[in-house]
Parts: structure tokens; C-alpha cells; sequence
């Protein structure tokens, strides 16, 4: 829970203990409550004033100098937490409680967020429903599920949220849904819940009496006719099993998002001793946190989906040079059949007109024109012209080396 001093305390509690030991308590570094203490000009001891003052000499203190500025005569430090974070979300966390220091904690006024007004404007109007509360959830609006009576403690509540996100460059904003924190370029949604307790329906005096007279009516029927009373049991008259006591209670709840390692708090409700409306500092904190969280995780995915994208394009590399090498592989070969046959009927060819002569006759005469032509025709076929064309048509040893490509889909 947020912890809050005037600005004499925070001097006194600065040089009471040493940095180191003050850090501790307080959950922040040294140099995050040497922020504070030059932002709300607080003076600190110097490096050697601990040292010096161990030794029993008398060394003075640097005095607190007088300050105009109201806002900055208090300051607030919001609650640590202690979790395993990574170095970038303890950074923001830190920076956040230095930021929120100067919110105001007690009950001074604070300007009124048009967003917040709307919103208590509209939960005023409405109508409760049986549970008594009125549930509030559309554009422009914040999500809220309260009763009536506790719209002005909502309305401190939020514009107290609203003023102590402001100092981190946060603001409420419109979205097509309902109003959200607008942080770094991203929504972070949220809504605030009244705890409604549920009991036993005690019947009202008017409902005892109606009660007490139908039970009086259905024991007279059942002495006049008892099939008359059997349908008039249906008359029964219908009460409430249970009623709803909304409990002032309330919760306020950021949107969920998956974070790896752990989703920073997202729920701040009200307790035995705190308010919503006096731990703003610490749901502003959380609110600023939770984005940074949201941010690093959209760019751990991001860079995960480059890698697996780089990943598969390597993959889809390799398979598209397999295929390109199958095909290849598979026109040499077949060029190379086609080759080998060629010189086989070169040597047909040549070995027949040998033995038969330049002119054959016969059978074997045509057998010789027609090898000879075959010859003719597939020593054209294996010209570079020819190649030329053959590959082009098949489509190879060229931009489209990668004819009919589909890479697997696991």
C-alpha cells in the first residue's frame, strides 16, 4: 500500500539511516530516493556524511530549504513489490513510484477527467437492476458494475487514478468498446465492481399479508371443493428466493493479458483499511507496469515470429534447392540415356552400311533410311538450339528452375 509523508518527514526519514539501509525499506534503489529527494527538493546527506558522523564528531545537517509549490509538500510512495521481474519491468516500476510522488493522497481537490463525468453522469441515471447495482458497458464510457450510492466514491476514486497516471504520460481514453489507458501506443482496458452479498429472502410485511391471505383462500376452497383448490395452488403468490445487498466494497480490475513469467498484478480492491481512492498511486503504478509488461511481451513475440519466419524461409530454401537439384538431375540423366542411345545407333548405323553398302535394297534398305533419319533427327534434337528450346519448355536452368514447387506443410 502506498505510503504517504510531508515533505519534513521524508527530510527526516532521509537522514535518519543511511540510503542502502532506507532503500530497503521503501523497496527502491538509492537512486530512485535521490530522484524523489531532488524532485520535491529534499536535501540528502553527502557521500562522507555517514562516515563522518560514525566517528562522534558533530556534522550539521543541510537544512531543508522553504518550497512554494504545494503539490510537491507531499510525497507518496507507492508499494513494492517482490517478484522476479525482468531488469526492463523493474526499471518501469521504479520510474513509475518516482512519478507518482507527487500525487495528492488526502483530499485535496483534483481536476474532474470528462471521461470519469461522463461515466458517474450516466451510473446516476440509470436504473439499478434486481441486484441493485447498475452495470455501465459501452463506447466512450468506463466498464463499471456499481450501485448508485456509491458514485461518489467512485468518482474520487477514478479521477484520483486519472491524475496519478497523468505524471507517466497515461490517460484515459475513448476505444469502441469502453474507455481504457491509453500507454505507449497501447489500450490497456479496465473496469470497476461493487461486491454484492446474496441472502435469504425474508418476506416484507405487505408480502406476509398477501401470503397470509392466499392461505386463508386456499383453505377455504379446499372445504368447499377440493378440485377448486387444487387449481388454486397455482395462484401461489411468487416471492424472491434472494436478496441482493450490494456492499460498497469495490474492485478495480485491469484487462488480462498473457504475459510469459507471469502477469504482473492486475486486481486492487478495497480492504479492512484501504480505499481504492487512497491507493491510487499504487493502481497507477500497476497500470504502468502492466503495460511495459504487455509491450515487452508483443516484442518477445515479435521477434519469436521473425525467428520461426526465418527459420521456415531457410527451410523452404533448402527444399526448393533439393527440388531444383531433382530436376536437374533428372534432365541429365535423361540427356545422358538419350546420348548414350544416339551413339548406339551411330554405330547401328555406320556397322550396317559396311557390310550392306552405301545402297541397300530390300527390308534391310529401309531399315538403314530409316535409322539414318532417326540419327539425323535426334543429333538436331541434342544441338544447342534445340537444348535451348527443350529446357525452356521444361523449365529448367532458369528463373523458374523451381517448376511446380510445394513446399511440405509440416
Amino acid at each position: 500500500m502506498a505510503r504517504t509523508f510531508t515533505r519534513e518527514e521524508f527530510y527526516d526519514l532521509v537522514w535518519s539511516k543511511p540510503l542502502t539501509q532506507l532503500a530497503k525499506e521503501l523497496a527502491l534503489s538509492e537512486a530512485a530516493i535521490l530522484k524523489i529527494c531532488k524532485k520535491h527538493d529534499v536535501p540528502s546527506p553527502p557521500v562522507d556524511w555517514w562516515a563522518q558522523n560514525s566517528t562522534g564528531i558533530p556534522v550539521e545537517r543541510i537544512h531543508l530549504p522553504p518550497l512554494s509549490d504545494t503539490p510537491l509538500c507531499q510525497i507518496t510512495i507507492a508499494g513494492g513489490e517482490l517478484r522476479a521481474e525482468s531488469d526492463l519491468i523493474m526499471a518501469v516500476r521504479e520510474s513509475a513510484r518516482v512519478a507518482v510522488s507527487t500525487i495528492a493522497a488526502g483530499d485535496e481537490p483534483l481536476p474532474h477527467n470528462q471521461i470519469v463525468e461522463r461515466t458517474i453522469a450516466q451510473l446516476r441515471r440509470a436504473k439499478p437492476s434486481e441486484k441493485g447495482v447498475v452495470s455501465i458497458h459501452q463506447p466512450g464510457l468506463i466498464k463499471v458494475e456499481v450501485s448508485p450510492a456509491s458514485a461518489d466514491r467512485l468518482s474520487v476514486a477514478l479521477n484520483r487514478i486519472a491524475a496519478a497516471v497523468e505524471p507517466m504520460g497515461i490517460t484515459i481514453a475513448r476505444t469502441d468498446k469502453s474507455a481504457g489507458f491509453q500507454c505507449d501506443g497501447a489500450i490497456i482496458g479496465f473496469s470497476i465492481t461493487e461486491n454484492v452479498k446474496t441472502m435469504k429472502h425474508v418476506l416484507t410485511e405487505a408480502e406476509q399479508v398477501q401470503q397470509t391471505a392466499w392461505q386463508k383462500e386456499r383453505d377455504r376452497l379446499f372445504k368447499l371443493d377440493s378440485r377448486r383448490a387444487l387449481d388454486f395452488l397455482f395462484t401461489r403468490p411468487d416471492f424472491p428466493q434472494v436478496d441482493y445487498h450490494p456492499t460498497g466494497q469495490l474492485s478495480f480490475e485491469l484487462e488480462h493479458f498473457y504475459v510469459s513469467g507471469g502477469t504482473p498484478r492486475r486486481l486492487f480492491r478495497d480492504g479492512k483499511v484501504q480505499r481504492l481512492e487512497n491507493i491510487a498511486a499504487d493502481i497507477a503504478v500497476g497500470i504502468s507496469v502492466l503495460a511495459a509488461a504487455v509491450k515487452e511481451e508483443r516484442i518477445r513475440c515479435e521477434a519469436q515470429m521473425r525467428r520461426e519466419e526465418e527459420e521456415r524461409s531457410r527451410r523452404e530454401r533448402a527444399w526448393r534447392a533439393k527440388h531444383i537439384e531433382e530436376r536437374r538431375g533428372a534432365e541429365l540423366d535423361k540427356l545422358l540415356e538419350e546420348v548414350g542411345s544416339l551413339d548406339r545407333l551411330r554405330r547401328l548405323v555406320e556397322a550396317l552400311r559396311a557390310r550392306h553398302g552405301t545402297v541397300a535394297t530390300g527390308r534391310v534398305g529401309a531399315f538403314v533410311a530409316f535409322a539414318d533419319a532417326q540419327l539425323t533427327a535426334r543429333e538436331e534434337a541434342l544441338t544447342a538450339d534445340a537444348l535451348e528450346q527443350r529446357l525452356a519448355h521444361s523449365k529448367l536452368f532458369g528463373e523458374d528452375d523451381d517448376f511446380n514447387f510445394d513446399p511440405p506443410r509440416r
